[in-house]
């Protein structure tokens, strides 16, 4: 996983920015849906674009967001229910 509190510590934009990418990482780690993790990720994009930051984060946005990707081609699919 990138470090990226050198690019997010300090001001409140960057907080915003370090929170969205934790949160996005904690929801795949809980077995959250996915897309609440891609949310996530696009939100801390969009703060970053809003704050001037765009360029340092976006690689690491880039990052999770191939990986869930990736994830998702690995997953089996959905078991039907039981009937």
């Amino acid at each position: 996983m990138t470090c990226y509190g050198r690019f997010v510590k300090g001001d409140g934009a960057r907080e915003r920015i370090q929170k969205l990418l934790v949160t996005g990482d904690n929801r795949l780690k809980q077995g959250v849906d996915p897309a609440k993790a891609r949310q996530s990720y696009e939100q801390a994009l969009e703060a970053a674009r809003e704050a001037g930051l765009e360029d340092a984060i976006r690689p690491l946005v880039e990052i999770r967001l191939a990986d869930l990707e990736r994830l998702a081609r690995e997953s089996p699919p959905p078991s039907p229910p039981e009937a």
